[in-house]
């Protein structure tokens, strides 16, 4: 199990590297506590900025703190985030090119009980369909440690997307196999593919362990990075492989599993399955409930692989 939430791992990255670069700002929307940024705000005050319930605000102050030389880093539910500041995302961010990093905390159906109101099953679609704006879901802490020491690099527009609770590790402290824009394989097979991003990346390679012991041997591909998608990566894992599935924690349209089928369908026409949430709004229950039920877990996709297979 990760010591820690991804969104902890993002403010001690931040944190760390505002002490020695006045120009990074954190800014939170009545969000602090919940972004698990409270030591940065009381750490870094003069770096850091509370808009209140405001997501628009939050946006448009960050890109023009950007505007003025600041490296500006907005963070807020991604439900709200994605949603109620999309038009200042797609103009003031991303179309204006200023050097804001959205960061989406407790995505998904990370709020569990509070219901759709809460849940960011589209983000992904969302955020990926504004041009110039990438789009990340790191899949444990230790990917998201190097995701952000990345972006602190750059003073391109990028939204991440994170979980609310700590996840099992994916990898290993000392030997996280990260490249920027490039997608890890975790595991290589020849039967199935199996490419997940964010926190169904931990059950996808649990999968792959299920159905070796059945006989069936898996290539599991971490595409944590959304946007811009690695379609090379696609193509080598789908070429040698029986079927294809995605694994998401999104909406059924718009996301990882309706572009990795444009680039099968394209390059290597496979047959390919999509394993979502659903077209609905989804049962309340804790995000392993909500896995459980709609097979978004090892046992789930390994079914759903060998029913393929078969």
């Amino acid at each position: 199990m990760g010591k820690i939430a991804n969104k902890q791992v993002i403010c001690e990255v931040l944190l760390e590297a505002a002490k020695k670069d006045r120009d990074i700002v954190a800014l939170c929307s009545d969000s602090r506590g919940s972004a698990s940024f409270s030591p940065f705000a009381k750490e870094l005050p003069e770096q850091f900025v509370e808009t209140g319930i405001a997501e628009q605000n939050l946006v448009s102050i960050s890109a023009g703190l950007a505007k003025c030389g600041k490296k500006a880093y907005a963070v807020s539910p991604a439900c709200f985030l994605s949603t109620r500041s999309y038009e200042q995302c797609k103009v003031d961010v991303a179309y204006s090119g200023t050097n804001v990093k959205l960061i989406g905390i407790s995505g998904g159906i990370s709020y569990g009980a509070l219901g759709m109101s809460h849940h960011s099953a589209q983000d992904i679609a969302a955020m990926a369909a504004v041009p110039n704006m990438r789009v990340y879901l790191p899949s444990d802490r230790l990917q998201t440690e190097y995701l952000m020491k990345a972006l602190l690099g750059d003073e391109k527009p990028a939204y991440v997307r994170v979980g609310r609770n700590a996840v099992d590790d994916v990898y290993e402290e000392g030997n996280v196999p990260f490249e920027m824009d490039k997608a890890t394989v975790i595991t290589e097979g020849a039967d199935v593919a199996i490419i997940a991003c964010g926190e169904m990346v931990k059950p996808s390679a649990e999968a792959a362990a299920l159905l070796k012991e059945q006989g069936i041997s898996s290539t599991v591909v971490d595409m944590y990075c959304i946007k811009p998608l690695d379609a090379a990566a696609i193509v080598k894992a789908a070429g040698k492989a029986k079927v294809v599935i995605t694994v998401e924690e999104h909406a059924p349209f718009g996301g990882l599993g309706s572009m990795v089928s444009q680039v099968v369908g394209e390059k290597c026409p496979r047959k390919t399955l999509n394993l979502s949430l659903p077209d609905k709004p989804v049962i309340t229950g804790t995000s392993k409930e909500v896995f459980d039920y709609y097979g978004l877990n090892a046992e789930g996709i390994a079914k759903t692989a060998i029913e393929a297979i078969a």
